[in-house]
């Protein structure tokens, strides 16, 4: 077993954070994951395929959860994974193309823009 440090147990407090954040809002915590990984050192790449193993992990349990309390919808849901798993292809593919300082300034630009919408949306 790996020894534990400052980073081990930041991470899993962070994952719990998000977890709640994730299951409470249905972003799937990506966007939060992303800058504490990005802070930690990992280049974009890294950061987003780590983020998607946290966020998969998360996310089971999420929808564990959301079953329990019947707010799943899952023909949604299966036609919104089926339409997801190309673009997922697609972006893990263009992520490659982009360094990590575009992909901060990229990402911080979806984040206002995703808040500018939220905020304003009547």
């Amino acid at each position: 077993m790996p020894e534990l440090n400052a980073n081990m147990f930041l991470m899993v407090l962070f994952g719990i954070l998000v977890g709640i954040g994730a299951s409470f809002t249905g972003l799937g915590g990506g966007f939060l994951m992303i800058p504490l990984l990005l802070f930690m050192g990992y280049e974009a790449q890294k950061a987003v395929g780590t983020s998607f193993l946290a966020i998969f992990v998360i996310s089971l349990s999420a929808l564990i959860a959301h079953k329990k309390l019947a707010n799943v919808d899952y023909t949604a849901g299966i036609l919104l994974g089926l339409g997801g798993i190309a673009g997922a292809q697609a972006g893990a593919r263009l992520v490659e193309y982009v360094s990590t300082d575009s992909f901060k300034k990229i990402f911080a630009l979806v984040l206002l823009g995703l808040a500018a919408y939220l905020f304003f949306k009547k």
